[in-house]
């Protein structure tokens, strides 16, 4: 099933399922139960950008870059496992987590791509590890081509890139059921949804289920969503890739229902420094689903590159 039928069919029986709202939460970022001690504002071309920024700050710097929908939570788990060797700074997006909306609507791929290096620029970062999952790991390989002096390395997890359903350089219309579900954020659709990612939806806890839905219901991440949906684009990667010159690992989860892990092969195949490993019995958040498995392999991969 291709990427965007798959996820508006997925959504679309979400929908179907659970149309109730919840009320949205206050705004106030400082006060909110989610901006925790170690989390940090810093202005990024006009918008609070929440980060979060952990561990040795003389370590190598790995930057964590999260999927569409999702906030610098999903990195949790993986980060209780590196952070002891390394400095990890994780962000929400534009549009996403406790940043929320941005006023001006740049919500473009490569308007992502520039707000990233301009994070990265203001943060004063030389030369970090890009780690994106998804929506990120479009944006941090797409930065990879477009700044090549601000990227060491790439961990590309389920990363977005190839055209899927026809869908090139435009757009697809959002369909009304889907804007429903991103504006209103039900919390039996979230969980539904977020299970479907998942190989073992057992693993998914209901605190995490709590946290995407409120992250997905601030400060008009909702809008945010269905702005994004409208002007994103997949055309054609191949050249694109073929410049990516930072050693590059791509993980997959093989039973990924959003972006198919066949498409983890095509990545290799015009990379030219890029090397896949596949995880059976995992969905499309390994860092979330596989994140011990998932600290071992960057380790390995960081260290081949020394």
């Amino acid at each position: 099933m291709t990427l965007l039928r798959s996820f508006f069919i997925l959504w679309g029986l979400i929908f179907l399922g659970a149309c109730s709202a919840t009320e949205t939460p206050t705004d106030g970022v400082i006060d909110n139960p989610y901006f925790l001690s170690q989390d940090k504002i810093v202005d990024i071309d006009g918008l609070k950008i929440r980060y979060r920024d952990e561990g040795p700050q003389t370590a190598e710097t790995l930057i964590l870059v999260h999927g569409f929908t999702s906030s610098l939570e999903t990195w949790d788990a993986l980060a209780n496992n590196l952070k002891q060797d390394f400095r990890l700074i994780r962000l929400d997006l534009p549009g996403h987590g406790l940043t929320g909306a941005d006023t001006q609507k740049r919500y473009s791929v490569d308007e992502t791509v520039m707000f990233l290096s301009h994070f990265i620029d203001v943060l004063e970062i030389e030369k970090p590890v890009l780690i994106g999952n998804s929506l990120g790991g479009l944006v941090s390989w797409r930065l990879a081509v477009k700044s090549p002096e601000n990227v060491s390395k790439l961990v590309l997890i389920s990363p977005g890139g190839f055209s899927i359903n026809g869908v090139t350089e435009k757009p697809v219309e959002v369909p009304m059921m889907l804007k429903f579900y991103l504006k209103n954020a039900p919390l039996a659709g979230v969980k539904q949804a977020t299970q479907a990612l998942f190989s073992n939806p057992e693993k998914l806890s209901e605190e995490r289920i709590n946290t995407i839905q409120s992250m997905m219901l601030y400060g008009g991440n909702g809008e945010a969503f269905i702005e994004r949906l409208n002007v994103f684009t997949l055309p054609d990667p191949e050249q694109d890739l073929a410049n990516v010159r930072s050693p590059t690992l791509i993980v997959w989860g093989e039973n990924d229902i959003l972006v198919p892990s066949d498409h983890g092969a095509k990545f290799v195949k015009h990379m030219p420094n890029a090397e896949l490993i596949t995880y059976p019995d995992t969905g499309h958040t390994p860092q979330e689903e596989a994140p011990e498995k998932l600290a071992f392999d960057i380790r390995r991969f960081l260290e081949a590159q020394e």
